[in-house]
């Protein structure tokens, strides 16, 4: 039975600041849905200003003098990426009602499942009236990509104004979610990096985040999670005030690009599975604290549930992968995300980093502590952003001028906040650390000064790629590019169009290098694991018993994790599957002989 809804059963996750910075102007026509970041107003500014131009539409400078500026160039931004997208829409409908070529290129980037595909499959053998028939197909089962946006909500720094905290609205995600609210846009935002309850109220101030007469939602909530205990506590408390969330978008918490929010050693599967199992209950429970929540606002509640979807990302890298998760979780979507890097029609990379990226093999891929946020960091070595932070280091000028201050958020030396990436912060810090290098050891020492030092300017670096596709000038320090990809980039080894990546998703070819790449599943388990390992190695402080309880219980999901796999996939029928029971058994063996701490 044909449906209106989305046309493709992948999405393009968010990644850093700029990659999908215009991802919806790019694919968004095909129905293909992507998720702009909206925390730097200053890059969506010069983008504006540059598809303005382009496009040949008006463009209206906000400068920073206007009271609200980071909110209005926010809406200003997405309100032309809306423009544009609808223009390009129309004419790629013009375009297949008028060619069979483009008619019969669109299909084969398809999913053969598609009942979209199958009816204009069966309109082009038709012989009368076919173009007629085919244009009222279009205009009513063609769906453009949704134009999600993503809020890390933890950005979410106190601005000042001549040393005076502005109210709370004007903080940085608070602003950002009030672009989106006031922006034209029928679409999402995803919220990622776990709750802020303050974020979360406010958005009970926009009216397009509660159902209308008929039970619709222009503006719908999306929660980024990596396990289930996290979604029903968000959903509940938003549900509590109105607020439905339409979608819980999981996450594999070390298998993904950009930050990594490691679980307590659950793995994606058993989550998923989770997921699967109580989805029900999921539904029925916020339901009836949502109609709690509107009835109390005196709003009229809606009798049955709304629409909830469940979908994942993470590592998956084959078409059986993608299927697998379809099929065997139910999931209404999958995210690929750092495959996409290597189709310029789809992200906005600069040519030295997709060649990075394509030359990178599994060793170049790793967990850093470059985040000044403080959590692990997917990235890459041989950045830009690498050589130039270590040339500072090198001339004793170690440290980011920290134009933006989005990360501006250690309130150690001050209630304005300050980036541990920042030359002031790191100026201080090694101040300190000199008074103390004759009371420690030369290793301490350099141990220390490192930890300091490695932080990067994550504000510039993960924005500058647009610009320096685009030719846009860049002002200020020299950053360089820094990149976010996941582990799984590695078995992706060459720059691809956007036609065969569609078609590789969906399993009618294959852009994987040569190279062995584990299920997805098994990368995860191994990632786990260092992770434990790695974690129990650096750990220099006295094993307290909390600590030794909270190694205990990882071990121990890891371990149930394991038996949960080896139950998935049995090794008669395929031979992956034996492949995949002789890994498992191999980590099995290896998790025994990690040691936890003797408590002293």
């Amino acid at each position: 039975m044909l449906t209106s809804k989305s046309i493709h059963t992948f999405h393009i996750p968010v990644m850093g600041l700029a990659y999908t910075i215009d991802s919806p102007i790019r694919v968004a026509h095909y129905g293909i849905s992507s998720v702009i970041s909206i925390i730097d107003d200053e890059l969506m500014e010069k983008m504006n200003s540059y598809y303005s131009k382009k496009f040949s539409l008006p463009y209206k400078e906000i400068s920073k003098k206007v009271q609200d500026y980071r909110a209005e160039r926010i809406t200003s931004y997405l309100n032309l990426v809306d423009s544009i997208v609808k223009k390009k829409f129309t004419e790629f409908k013009t375009e297949l009602l008028e060619s069979k070529l483009a008619l019969e290129n669109f299909l084969a980037t398809l999913p053969n499942t598609s009942s979209i595909k199958e009816g204009l499959s069966n309109l082009m053998n038709e012989r009368t009236g076919y173009k007629e028939s085919l244009e009222n197909f279009l205009e009513m089962y063609l769906k453009v990509g949704d134009i999600d946006v993503n809020i890390m909500t933890k950005v979410d720094k106190d601005n000042f104004t001549k040393n005076e905290q502005l109210p709370i609205e004007f903080n940085d995600a608070h602003a950002s979610l009030r672009g989106f609210a006031n922006s034209n846009l029928n679409s999402s935002v995803v919220l990622s990096a776990g709750m802020n309850p303050r974020l979360y109220s406010y958005f009970a101030n926009f009216k397009d985040f509660f159902p209308d007469k008929n039970n619709q939602l222009k503006k719908r909530i999306i929660l980024k999670v990596s396990d289930y205990r996290s979604a029903i506590i968000q959903g509940k408390f938003l549900a509590k005030k109105g607020l439905w969330v339409s979608e819980y978008r999981i996450e594999s918490g070390l298998n993904c690009g950009g930050h990594a929010f490691a679980t307590d050693g659950i793995l994606l599967g058993p989550i998923l599975e989770e997921f699967k199992i109580k989805k029900a209950e999921l539904l029925q429970d916020t339901h009836d604290v949502f109609v709690k929540g509107l009835t109390q606002k005196g709003l009229t509640a809606p009798e049955q549930p709304l629409d909830l979807k469940l979908t994942v990302q993470g590592g998956v890298g084959t078409a059986d992968e993608h299927k697998f998760l379809l099929e065997n979780y139910l999931v209404d979507s999958v995210g690929w995300g750092s495959p996409f890097l290597l189709v310029p029609e789809a992200t906005s990379v600069d040519t030295n980093t997709r060649t990075l990226l394509a030359n990178a093999i599994e060793k170049d891929f790793y967990l850093s502590d470059i985040s000044p946020l403080g959590i692990p960091f997917n990235t890459i070595k041989g950045t830009t952003n690498e050589y130039h932070k270590q040339k500072r280091i090198e001339n004793n000028k170690a440290g980011s001028s920290c134009p933006k201050k989005y990360l501006a958020l250690s309130k150690e030396l001050g209630p304005e906040g300050i980036c541990t990436a920042s030359k002031k912060y790191q100026d201080i810090k090694l101040q300190e650390l000199e008074t103390q290098r004759l009371e420690i050891s030369q290793d301490i020492y350099e141990n220390k000064k490192n930890k300091i030092n490695e932080k990067a300017c994550l504000c510039v670096g993960l924005a500058n790629a647009s610009f320096l596709e685009n030719n846009i000038k860049i002002k200020g320090q020299e950053q360089g590019v820094v990149i976010c990809p996941g582990p799984n980039m590695a078995y992706f080894n060459t720059e691809v169009s956007l036609f065969k990546m569609m078609r590789h998703i969906y399993g009618s070819d294959s852009v994987l290098s040569n190279i062995y790449r584990p299920n997805m599943f098994i990368k995860e388990l191994k990632m786990y694991i260092d992770y434990l390992k790695k974690e129990i190695e650096t750990f220099s402080e006295n094993v307290t018993n909390k600590q030794s309880k909270k190694w205990e219980v990882f071990k121990s999901n890891l371990f149930d994790g394991i038996v949960y796999y080896q139950n998935l996939f049995p090794t008669s029928g395929k031979e992956e599957n034996v492949i995949i029971q002789k890994e498992l058994k191999f980590y099995k063996e290896e998790l025994i002989t990690v040691s936890l701490p003797v408590l002293v």
